[in-house]
């Protein structure tokens, strides 16, 4: 069953149009890769499916229900949560505080959602620095927060929009084996990424864009040898390196 399906989706902002004739499906359970150059559209395609913003065009349909133009709250108690490239928690706050808002999504009741929250952060072995102002976290932790966000919201589709980005090696392979884990929980994980090893070692399936447009999809294997991904985004040094 496909959990998200998305037909010929386009985005204009005035004469740009900076999504085109975007189509494609994700099955409940997959971990989806979109990959693609700065400014090729990957942000504007999750803005549009998280309800950020109204498509110009095209239909998107999350569990078989047409989602266009929904407001982001709507979307997340429909169960479609997404973390955002740029990370910014309430900074005064606690850890647990900034997780707990989001539960609240689901539960009205406090005590639930501390309960909730405190499981969540568990679930990343992220509870230690509960009691941590979010504002002096590293970069790497700040990323788990903001994952831990999503969760607490309680998910059956994520949007991980380049959670990677700034992390070193070894932070980027325990990213990567979070984001594993969430698929064990029945999560389905829909992922932007540049970092080129994560996304291999992630996805069942990708698609590539450029300038606004699908230039490739496939498994992540087929995708990093077609010749358009190599000239338009990857470049020679990648397959070097990669051979």
């Amino acid at each position: 069953m496909n959990i998200l399906e998305i037909k010929d989706l386009y985005k204009d902002f005035g004469g740009l149009r900076a999504l085109n004739d975007l189509s494609l499906s994700i099955e409940q359970g997959q971990i989806f890769g979109l990959i693609g150059p700065n400014g090729a559209g990957k942000s504007t395609a999750f803005n549009c499916i998280a309800g950020v913003y109204a498509p110009s065009g095209g239909e998107i349909y999350f569990n078989g229900e047409q989602i266009n133009g929904e407001r982001p709250w709507n979307l997340c108690k429909k169960g479609l949560a997404r973390t955002f490239q740029i990370v910014k928690p309430f900074a005064t706050k606690t850890v647990l505080y900034n997780v707990m808002v989001a539960t609240f999504a689901r539960t009205n009741n406090r005590s639930e959602a501390e309960q909730k929250a405190v499981e969540v952060l568990e679930s990343l072995h992220f509870e230690k620095k509960k009691d941590l102002r979010a504002g002096n976290l590293t970069i790497a932790d700040r990323k788990r927060l903001e994952i831990a966000r999503a969760l607490a919201t309680e998910p059956k589709l994520l949007l991980l929009d380049e959670v990677m980005a700034g992390l070193r090696p070894s932070e980027v392979d325990e990213m990567v084996a979070i984001i594993k884990q969430l698929r064990t929980r029945g999560i389905t994980i829909f992922v932007i990424e540049h970092i080129m090893r994560a996304i291999m070692a992630l996805s069942d399936h990708v698609v590539v864009l450029h300038f606004g447009q699908k230039i490739a999809e496939g498994a992540p294997q087929q995708v990093a040898s077609d010749e358009r991904v190599i000239k338009a985004y990857l470049g020679d040094e990648y397959v070097i390196s990669a051979g």
